[in-house]
């Protein structure tokens, strides 16, 4: 399910609408899973988190495919795909499993991949990964 917010900017012609999807974990915290601005989605951070459990996943390998299947969610919410991802940001909880991360996070892409950034970070409620996105409409 899809719902949506538009808040008028201070721009007329500018419109901001909240992303939220039913197929990704609502967010805990004054923040929305996504927000589109003029054709150009900006991802909230998603850990592995499963929809249907609320548990984290097991493992970074299981973490990132499911953080990123959240993400793709949020993106359909928005009329989007991974296709239209044109930045990440991966957060590791350790660096030392970035080419497990890696490995994963590259079967969920094809080429022209996006652009990333990889960052070690603490992460919330444990999480081994948690990984942002910017997406962009075609036009």
């Amino acid at each position: 399910m899809l719902q949506t917010r538009y808040n008028a900017c201070e721009r007329p012609d500018l419109m901001k609408r909240e992303i939220l999807s039913a197929g990704a974990p609502r967010p805990v915290g004054p923040y929305s899973q996504a927000v589109e601005e003029s054709g150009t989605v900006f991802c909230s951070g998603q850990i592995g988190t499963d929809k249907a459990t609320g548990l984290l996943e097991e493992g970074v390998v299981r973490q990132t495919s499911r953080a990123l299947d959240n993400l793709s969610e949020v993106l359909k919410a928005a009329g989007l795909g991974m296709e239209d991802v044109v930045k990440t940001t991966v957060f590791l909880a350790d660096m030392g499993t970035f080419a497990q991360m890696n490995e994963e996070y590259s079967k969920h892409f094809r080429q022209p991949f996006p652009a990333r950034t990889t960052v070690q970070a603490a992460l919330p409620r444990g999480a081994q990964v948690e990984i942002d996105a910017i997406a962009r409409k075609k036009s």
